[in-house]
Protein backbone atom coordinates (compact mmCIF):
# COMPACT_ATOMS: atom_id res chain seq x y z
CA UNK A 1 0.00 0.00 0.00
CA UNK A 2 0.86 3.19 -0.75
CA UNK A 3 -0.30 6.83 -0.27
CA UNK A 4 -0.28 9.64 -2.27
CA UNK A 5 -2.34 13.33 -1.86
CA UNK A 6 -5.04 14.84 -4.48
CA UNK A 7 -6.37 18.62 -4.13
CA UNK A 8 -9.93 18.18 -3.14
CA UNK A 9 -10.82 21.81 -5.09
CA UNK A 10 -13.27 22.30 -2.90
CA UNK A 11 -16.09 24.97 -4.00
CA UNK A 12 -16.80 26.02 -0.46
CA UNK A 13 -13.10 26.79 0.26
CA UNK A 14 -10.88 29.73 -1.56
CA UNK A 15 -9.33 28.36 -4.54
CA UNK A 16 -5.74 29.20 -3.57
CA UNK A 17 -6.06 26.55 -0.69
CA UNK A 18 -4.85 23.86 -3.04
CA UNK A 19 -1.30 25.65 -3.37
CA UNK A 20 -1.51 24.84 1.24
CA UNK A 21 -2.58 21.08 0.78
CA UNK A 22 -0.26 21.03 -1.96
CA UNK A 23 2.75 22.19 1.12
CA UNK A 24 1.15 20.49 3.63
CA UNK A 25 1.68 16.79 1.26
CA UNK A 26 5.22 17.79 1.10
CA UNK A 27 5.49 18.66 5.06
CA UNK A 28 3.84 15.09 5.86
CA UNK A 29 6.51 13.23 3.31
CA UNK A 30 4.08 12.13 0.55
CA UNK A 31 5.90 11.97 -2.54
CA UNK A 32 3.02 12.76 -5.11
CA UNK A 33 0.28 15.27 -5.70
CA UNK A 34 -2.84 14.76 -7.96
CA UNK A 35 -3.72 17.98 -9.53
CA UNK A 36 -7.00 17.56 -11.52
CA UNK A 37 -9.27 19.68 -13.04
CA UNK A 38 -12.67 21.25 -12.01
CA UNK A 39 -14.48 24.61 -11.79
CA UNK A 40 -11.54 26.97 -11.01
CA UNK A 41 -7.69 25.79 -11.93
CA UNK A 42 -6.39 24.98 -15.20
CA UNK A 43 -4.43 21.94 -14.17
CA UNK A 44 -1.44 22.80 -16.04
CA UNK A 45 -1.15 26.22 -14.63
CA UNK A 46 -1.84 25.31 -10.99
CA UNK A 47 0.85 22.49 -11.52
CA UNK A 48 3.49 24.83 -12.73
CA UNK A 49 2.96 26.97 -9.65
CA UNK A 50 2.96 23.86 -6.88
CA UNK A 51 6.15 22.21 -9.00
CA UNK A 52 8.12 25.44 -8.54
CA UNK A 53 7.49 25.34 -5.05
CA UNK A 54 7.37 22.18 -4.04
CA UNK A 55 9.61 18.92 -4.54
CA UNK A 56 5.89 16.36 -4.88
CA UNK A 57 5.79 14.28 -8.16
CA UNK A 58 3.10 16.13 -10.37
CA UNK A 59 0.24 13.62 -11.42
CA UNK A 60 -2.64 15.27 -13.98
CA UNK A 61 -6.51 14.27 -13.65
CA UNK A 62 -8.11 12.30 -14.65
CA UNK A 63 -8.18 14.70 -18.12
CA UNK A 64 -11.80 14.35 -19.58
CA UNK A 65 -10.18 12.64 -23.15
CA UNK A 66 -13.57 14.62 -24.83
CA UNK A 67 -12.37 17.76 -23.43
CA UNK A 68 -8.63 17.70 -24.41
CA UNK A 69 -7.00 16.19 -26.68
CA UNK A 70 -3.85 13.89 -26.93
CA UNK A 71 -1.54 16.89 -28.67
CA UNK A 72 -2.77 19.68 -25.68
CA UNK A 73 -2.12 16.86 -22.94
CA UNK A 74 1.07 15.93 -23.98
CA UNK A 75 2.17 19.39 -24.30
CA UNK A 76 1.01 20.58 -20.79
CA UNK A 77 2.17 17.33 -19.52
CA UNK A 78 5.79 18.18 -21.02
CA UNK A 79 5.40 22.36 -20.39
CA UNK A 80 5.17 21.55 -16.53
CA UNK A 81 7.62 18.85 -16.46
CA UNK A 82 10.29 21.52 -18.82
CA UNK A 83 9.66 24.68 -16.27
CA UNK A 84 9.60 23.09 -12.87
CA UNK A 85 12.05 19.99 -13.22
CA UNK A 86 9.40 17.74 -11.23
CA UNK A 87 8.47 14.44 -12.49
CA UNK A 88 5.19 14.13 -14.27
CA UNK A 89 2.66 11.69 -14.76
CA UNK A 90 -0.96 11.89 -16.62
CA UNK A 91 -4.70 10.02 -15.80
CA UNK A 92 -7.11 10.10 -18.45
CA UNK A 93 -10.28 9.36 -17.90
CA UNK A 94 -13.96 10.31 -19.18
CA UNK A 95 -15.23 12.35 -17.19
CA UNK A 96 -19.53 13.60 -16.41
CA UNK A 97 -22.34 14.35 -18.59
CA UNK A 98 -22.33 18.16 -16.44
CA UNK A 99 -18.51 18.80 -17.12
CA UNK A 100 -18.58 17.36 -21.23
CA UNK A 101 -21.77 18.15 -22.53
CA UNK A 102 -22.42 21.25 -20.14
CA UNK A 103 -19.63 23.35 -19.21
CA UNK A 104 -17.89 22.41 -22.52
CA UNK A 105 -19.99 21.92 -25.07
CA UNK A 106 -18.46 18.46 -26.03
CA UNK A 107 -20.09 15.03 -26.64
CA UNK A 108 -19.15 12.09 -24.45
CA UNK A 109 -21.10 9.70 -27.30
CA UNK A 110 -18.39 6.56 -27.50
CA UNK A 111 -16.36 7.53 -24.47
CA UNK A 112 -14.57 4.31 -23.76
CA UNK A 113 -13.44 4.45 -27.47
CA UNK A 114 -12.47 8.07 -26.72
CA UNK A 115 -10.33 6.67 -24.05
CA UNK A 116 -8.98 4.17 -25.88
CA UNK A 117 -7.69 5.72 -28.76
CA UNK A 118 -6.23 9.14 -26.16
CA UNK A 119 -4.20 6.29 -24.47
CA UNK A 120 -2.60 5.25 -27.04
CA UNK A 121 -2.12 8.88 -29.04
CA UNK A 122 -0.73 10.56 -25.35
CA UNK A 123 1.27 7.46 -24.50
CA UNK A 124 3.30 7.61 -28.18
CA UNK A 125 3.67 11.79 -27.63
CA UNK A 126 5.01 11.36 -24.07
CA UNK A 127 7.83 8.91 -25.09
CA UNK A 128 8.67 11.65 -27.44
CA UNK A 129 7.45 9.50 -30.65
CA UNK A 130 5.33 11.07 -33.67
CA UNK A 131 1.82 10.39 -33.41
CA UNK A 132 0.39 8.24 -35.61
CA UNK A 133 -3.42 7.87 -34.34
CA UNK A 134 -5.98 7.48 -36.79
CA UNK A 135 -9.05 7.08 -34.44
CA UNK A 136 -12.82 7.37 -35.07
CA UNK A 137 -13.64 9.26 -31.80
CA UNK A 138 -10.01 11.13 -31.21
CA UNK A 139 -7.09 11.23 -33.30
CA UNK A 140 -3.62 12.68 -33.88
CA UNK A 141 -1.13 12.26 -36.34
CA UNK A 142 2.51 13.63 -37.17
CA UNK A 143 3.12 15.68 -34.14
CA UNK A 144 6.04 15.09 -31.64
CA UNK A 145 6.72 17.25 -28.51
CA UNK A 146 9.17 20.08 -29.09
CA UNK A 147 10.00 20.12 -25.96
CA UNK A 148 11.89 16.75 -23.81
CA UNK A 149 9.33 13.95 -23.88
CA UNK A 150 8.56 13.58 -20.28
CA UNK A 151 8.17 9.66 -20.80
CA UNK A 152 5.55 10.03 -17.94
CA UNK A 153 3.27 7.02 -16.81
CA UNK A 154 -0.16 7.28 -17.69
CA UNK A 155 -2.81 5.93 -15.56
CA UNK A 156 -6.36 5.30 -16.88
CA UNK A 157 -9.34 6.35 -14.29
CA UNK A 158 -11.87 3.59 -14.68
CA UNK A 159 -15.60 2.47 -13.33
CA UNK A 160 -17.38 0.26 -15.91
CA UNK A 161 -16.05 -2.77 -17.85
CA UNK A 162 -14.89 -0.97 -20.82
CA UNK A 163 -12.78 1.49 -19.26
CA UNK A 164 -11.39 -1.84 -16.94
CA UNK A 165 -10.67 -3.41 -20.38
CA UNK A 166 -8.90 0.13 -21.75
CA UNK A 167 -6.86 0.13 -18.15
CA UNK A 168 -5.89 -3.62 -18.47
CA UNK A 169 -4.49 -3.02 -22.25
CA UNK A 170 -2.77 0.37 -22.22
CA UNK A 171 -2.47 1.75 -18.28
CA UNK A 172 0.67 1.95 -15.89
CA UNK A 173 -1.70 2.37 -13.00
CA UNK A 174 -5.87 2.03 -12.99
CA UNK A 175 -7.06 4.96 -10.56
CA UNK A 176 -10.88 4.74 -9.32
CA UNK A 177 -12.96 7.18 -7.48
CA UNK A 178 -15.15 7.53 -4.31
CA UNK A 179 -15.61 3.27 -3.60
CA UNK A 180 -16.33 1.49 -0.48
CA UNK A 181 -13.79 -1.72 0.09
CA UNK A 182 -16.17 -3.95 -1.40
CA UNK A 183 -16.16 -1.81 -4.44
CA UNK A 184 -12.72 -1.45 -4.51
CA UNK A 185 -12.08 -5.48 -4.30
CA UNK A 186 -15.06 -5.84 -7.05
CA UNK A 187 -12.94 -3.60 -9.41
CA UNK A 188 -9.66 -5.04 -8.80
CA UNK A 189 -11.25 -8.63 -9.64
CA UNK A 190 -12.52 -6.37 -12.77
CA UNK A 191 -9.13 -4.94 -13.90
CA UNK A 192 -7.60 -8.77 -13.25
CA UNK A 193 -10.27 -10.53 -15.29
CA UNK A 194 -9.57 -7.85 -18.18
CA UNK A 195 -6.24 -8.64 -18.04
CA UNK A 196 -6.19 -11.97 -18.58
CA UNK A 197 -9.00 -11.75 -21.28
CA UNK A 198 -6.11 -9.51 -22.73
CA UNK A 199 -2.89 -11.43 -21.99
CA UNK A 200 -1.52 -8.52 -20.19
CA UNK A 201 -0.02 -7.86 -16.17
CA UNK A 202 -2.69 -6.24 -14.37
CA UNK A 203 -1.49 -2.32 -13.01
CA UNK A 204 -1.08 -1.40 -9.67
CA UNK A 205 -5.02 0.25 -8.65
CA UNK A 206 -4.93 3.52 -6.97
CA UNK A 207 -8.21 4.60 -5.14
CA UNK A 208 -9.27 8.84 -4.91
CA UNK A 209 -10.73 8.63 -1.23
CA UNK A 210 -11.91 11.41 0.79
CA UNK A 211 -10.18 12.27 4.35
CA UNK A 212 -10.76 13.88 7.72
CA UNK A 213 -9.55 13.58 10.75
CA UNK A 214 -12.24 14.07 13.29
CA UNK A 215 -13.75 16.09 10.90
CA UNK A 216 -15.46 19.28 12.12
CA UNK A 217 -18.67 20.27 11.25
CA UNK A 218 -18.00 22.25 8.15
CA UNK A 219 -15.62 19.42 6.87
CA UNK A 220 -18.73 17.12 7.07
CA UNK A 221 -20.74 19.40 5.27
CA UNK A 222 -18.07 19.56 2.46
CA UNK A 223 -17.80 16.23 1.92
CA UNK A 224 -21.87 15.71 2.32
CA UNK A 225 -21.80 17.91 -0.78
CA UNK A 226 -19.21 15.81 -2.56
CA UNK A 227 -21.57 12.75 -2.87
CA UNK A 228 -24.84 14.08 -3.67
CA UNK A 229 -23.92 13.61 -7.14
CA UNK A 230 -22.70 10.48 -7.16
CA UNK A 231 -25.59 8.97 -5.12
CA UNK A 232 -27.81 8.30 -8.56
CA UNK A 233 -25.39 7.58 -10.78
CA UNK A 234 -24.97 3.76 -12.46
CA UNK A 235 -22.78 1.67 -10.70
CA UNK A 236 -22.31 4.18 -7.84
CA UNK A 237 -26.17 3.80 -6.88
CA UNK A 238 -25.34 0.09 -6.79
CA UNK A 239 -22.29 0.54 -4.33
CA UNK A 240 -24.34 2.67 -1.97
CA UNK A 241 -27.62 0.63 -1.90
CA UNK A 242 -25.03 -2.60 -1.16
CA UNK A 243 -23.49 -0.76 2.08
CA UNK A 244 -26.68 0.00 3.22
CA UNK A 245 -27.96 3.12 1.72
CA UNK A 246 -31.11 1.90 -0.58
CA UNK A 247 -33.30 4.49 1.16
CA UNK A 248 -31.21 7.55 0.10
CA UNK A 249 -30.66 6.11 -3.34
CA UNK A 250 -34.40 5.89 -4.09
CA UNK A 251 -34.74 9.07 -2.56
CA UNK A 252 -31.86 10.88 -5.05
CA UNK A 253 -33.76 9.26 -8.19
CA UNK A 254 -37.02 10.67 -7.30
CA UNK A 255 -34.70 14.23 -8.20
CA UNK A 256 -35.78 16.41 -5.22
CA UNK A 257 -34.21 19.95 -4.98
CA UNK A 258 -30.06 19.32 -4.18
CA UNK A 259 -30.96 20.92 -0.98
CA UNK A 260 -33.52 18.44 0.29
CA UNK A 261 -31.05 15.67 -1.30
CA UNK A 262 -27.96 17.00 0.97
CA UNK A 263 -29.85 17.04 4.01
CA UNK A 264 -30.92 13.44 3.86
CA UNK A 265 -27.53 12.48 3.40
CA UNK A 266 -26.15 10.70 6.81
CA UNK A 267 -22.19 10.91 7.72
CA UNK A 268 -22.24 6.62 7.80
CA UNK A 269 -22.44 7.33 3.67
CA UNK A 270 -19.37 9.60 3.53
CA UNK A 271 -17.69 6.69 5.44
CA UNK A 272 -18.35 3.89 3.59
CA UNK A 273 -16.24 5.63 0.70
CA UNK A 274 -13.75 7.49 3.15
CA UNK A 275 -11.34 7.70 5.77
CA UNK A 276 -13.14 9.72 8.68
CA UNK A 277 -12.85 9.72 12.53
CA UNK A 278 -10.06 9.05 14.84
CA UNK A 279 -6.30 8.05 13.78
CA UNK A 280 -7.38 4.25 14.44
CA UNK A 281 -10.02 4.67 12.59
CA UNK A 282 -8.57 6.21 9.58
CA UNK A 283 -5.80 2.81 10.51
CA UNK A 284 -7.76 0.69 9.82
CA UNK A 285 -10.34 1.77 6.71
CA UNK A 286 -7.19 1.74 5.16
CA UNK A 287 -6.91 -1.66 6.17
CA UNK A 288 -9.33 -2.37 4.80
CA UNK A 289 -8.75 -1.22 1.64
CA UNK A 290 -5.52 -3.07 1.15
CA UNK A 291 -7.21 -5.97 2.16
CA UNK A 292 -9.58 -4.92 -0.78
CA UNK A 293 -6.33 -5.11 -3.24
CA UNK A 294 -5.86 -1.35 -3.52
CA UNK A 295 -2.22 -0.57 -4.13
CA UNK A 296 -2.33 3.11 -3.11
CA UNK A 297 -4.66 5.35 -1.85
CA UNK A 298 -4.70 9.00 -2.99
CA UNK A 299 -6.03 11.30 0.33
CA UNK A 300 -8.46 14.03 -0.87
CA UNK A 301 -8.55 15.90 2.80
CA UNK A 302 -11.12 17.62 3.37
CA UNK A 303 -10.41 21.46 4.26
CA UNK A 304 -12.27 24.07 6.47
CA UNK A 305 -10.98 26.84 9.19
CA UNK A 306 -10.44 24.48 11.55
CA UNK A 307 -7.93 22.56 9.52
CA UNK A 308 -6.70 24.53 6.62
CA UNK A 309 -5.31 22.60 3.49
CA UNK A 310 -6.25 19.51 5.14
CA UNK A 311 -2.66 19.70 7.09
CA UNK A 312 -3.66 17.61 10.45
CA UNK A 313 -6.02 15.17 8.10
CA UNK A 314 -2.89 14.34 5.83
CA UNK A 315 -0.32 14.21 8.97
CA UNK A 316 -3.01 12.02 10.82
CA UNK A 317 -3.14 9.75 7.90
CA UNK A 318 0.44 8.96 7.35
CA UNK A 319 1.05 8.43 10.98
CA UNK A 320 -1.81 6.75 11.57
CA UNK A 321 -1.37 3.88 9.43
CA UNK A 322 2.47 3.10 11.50
CA UNK A 323 0.91 -0.29 12.63
CA UNK A 324 0.77 -1.54 8.90
CA UNK A 325 2.57 -1.99 5.80
CA UNK A 326 2.27 1.00 4.17
CA UNK A 327 4.65 2.49 2.09
CA UNK A 328 4.77 6.74 2.12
Amino acid sequence: MRLSVSLGLWQDRPPEEALETARAAEAAGYPELWIGEMATWDAFALGTAIGASTSLSLTFGPLAVTVRDPATIAMGVASVAALTGRETGVALGTSSDVVVRGWHGRSRDHAATALEESAVAVRQLLAGAKSAVDGSVVGSRGYRLRLPAPKSPLTIAAFGPRALDVAARHADRMVVNLVSPAAAAALVQGLHAAASRAGTTPPPVAAWVVGALEPSPAAIEQLRRGVVGYLAAPGYADMFRAEGFGDLVDFARTRPHPRELLAAVPVEAIAAVGLLGSRDDIARKIADFAAAGVDELAIVPATSDEDPGGARTLAACRIGVSSFDVEV
